[in-house]
């Protein structure tokens, strides 16, 4: 397989031998479309009208005031669906229908990567099984009553901590016995080669549109580019480019939950060692032993306990700065960002936004921050009411 998928030391393709002709075919054809005129005419038809692409570089005018310096927000809630997924779903449901495939499966934790699956899934035909941790399919009630309106079967996962990992799991284990007719539409920059390769390809749109619009709108190149970090789609997307720009300063953010010393949270990059998990080497959250260890967040999508290969290889190489953010600063810039600019984040972009806030009147004025809003609150409302700080 073409380089095998590696990032220096991580990435490659850890699976089980009956997957990787599943994996070998997709490759192929993903480096026999991706350029391809008719491909890439048919792709940006469906990001323009049906996914509504480009989204705005908004300037952030009364939360820039409150930090002290230039706040941008790449607008990827305003998407249909209201989350950056659609982005990969549309590019890897028309590679799986230029394949002949008839039906696509996925996993999800926020029910943003379900619910795009689930949308594509009808514009294109094809029969939906979406794989969803019972926890998640209880607190993104929403999403889930979104996907089977969409025509999906939504199927809970009870196995493990019950979360996204075992739903990555049970979607790998069913994808081995139907390998022929099935595509299954990876969410994230992680899992085997080639996913985080097609994923990074998808999501690259965002980073491509915000950098034109920076220069457009302020004539220079931002000093500052931040997105949350989970599997790390979002924030590949967007880092992809400014990567070789070396002045501006990429950050990705993790949830730390209710505190790195609790031991309980979900920041590979900050507190994880190099393992092996769903066919990809990357730091992981384990114990001595390298058993996985059960991870917490307040945001479903971010609740995993690894990180894209190639986050792993920015960290390493330290072109991109990871940093850990806890439950409480999440909500509380959930309720300060609503109120300063009507514009509701989802509690996976609230980490970065959180982070943000937390450098306020420590950077001079006219330092410009680009984050990627990668999704809206709406699905966060009922999280948000629940664990309110009193």
């Amino acid at each position: 397989m073409k380089n095998n998928g590696r990032f220096g030391q991580f990435g490659g393709f850890y699976v089980p031998e009956v997957l990787i002709p599943a994996l070998e075919e997709m490759e192929a054809a993903f480096y026999k479309f991706y350029k391809d005129p008719q491909f890439v005419a048919d792709l940006d038809t469906l990001y323009n009208d049906y996914a509504g692409r480009p989204t705005p570089l908004y300037y952030a005018t009364r939360f820039s005031e409150l930090v002290g310096f230039k706040v941008y927000i790449k607008r990827e809630d305003l998407l249909h669906g209201g989350a950056h997924k659609v982005n990969n779903c549309l590019g890897q449901g028309l590679l799986a229908k230029y394949m002949k495939k008839t039906k696509i499966i996925a996993e999800t934790g926020a029910g943003q990567h379900g619910l795009a699956t689930s949308m594509v899934g009808a514009l294109f035909g094809m029969q939906t099984k979406i794989f969803m941790g019972s926890i998640d399919v209880e607190r993104q009630s929403v999403n889930v009553h979104k996907m089977r309106l969409c025509g999906a079967e939504v199927i809970s996962v009870t196995g493990g901590t019950c979360t996204l990992k075992d739903a990555i799991n049970e979607a790998l284990r069913y994808w081995t016995s139907n390998v022929a007719d099935t595509f299954y539409m990876f969410g994230t920059a992680c899992g085997p080669h080639p996913y985080p390769t097609i994923v990074k390809h998808f999501q690259s749109c965002i980073g491509t549109e915000a950098r034109k619009q920076c220069l457009e709108k302020i004539g220079k190149l931002p000093d500052i580019v931040t997105a949350c970090v989970g599997g790390g789609s979002n924030a590949i997307g967007i880092f992809s480019a400014f990567v070789n720009d070396k002045n501006v300063k990429l950050v990705g953010v993790e949830p730390a939950g209710k505190g790195i010393a609790t031991g309980k949270h979900a920041a590979p990059l900050n507190a994880g060692k190099v393992g092996i998990l769903h066919g990809t080497k990357m730091y992981l959250m384990q114990d001595s032993d390298g058993q996985i260890l059960d991870t917490e967040s307040i945001s479903a999508g971010l609740d995993y306990p690894g990180v894209g290969p190639e986050h792993c290889l920015l960290r390493d190489n330290k072109r991109a700065e990871y940093v850990a953010v806890e439950d409480d600063a999440v909500l509380e810039i959930f309720d300060i960002f609503t109120k300063c600019e009507g514009i509701l984040p989802a509690l996976e972009s609230s980490h970065s936004l959180a982070w943000v806030y937390s450098q306020k009147n420590k950077l001079p004025a006219d330092t410009v921050v680009i984050v990627n809003l990668s999704g809206r609150g709406d699905k966060d409302v009922d999280i948000v009411e629940r664990n309110k700080i009193k």
